[in-house]
């Protein structure tokens, strides 16, 4: 069970660094859309990262294969990039019509 544990720390761990070094490209980068492609790479390994802790943790924890938490990042694949599509669109249009090229 400490191995268990310690597996799911140490992928909490590495979701926290990948969040903190995803806000970090966030307030560095210069320009909308570069700000915008640091968190949406490293969105996806996050939250990877917690998914699969989660797997860990309760499949250990109930004694069967804990799957339910699949539904959560199944969700988060689909709509994270269409969001970020669209975020990315409607900043091309906007730019656009205010005559930036």
């Amino acid at each position: 069970m400490i191995v268990v544990e310690a597996g799911v720390s140490l992928l909490l761990v590495f979701s926290g660094i990948v969040v903190f070094s995803s806000a970090l490209g966030l307030y560095r980068l210069p320009d909308f859309f570069l700000r915008m492609h640091a968190p949406a790479l490293l969105y996806t390994v996050g939250t990877w990262s917690v998914t699969l802790a989660s797997i860990l943790h309760f499949s250990f924890a109930t004694g069967s294969l804990a799957l339910h938490v699949w539904l959560v990042i199944v969700l988060l694949s689909v709509t994270a990039p269409v969001t970020t599509g669209l975020l990315a669109r409607g900043a091309l249009v906007r730019g656009g019509q205010a005559g930036v090229p």
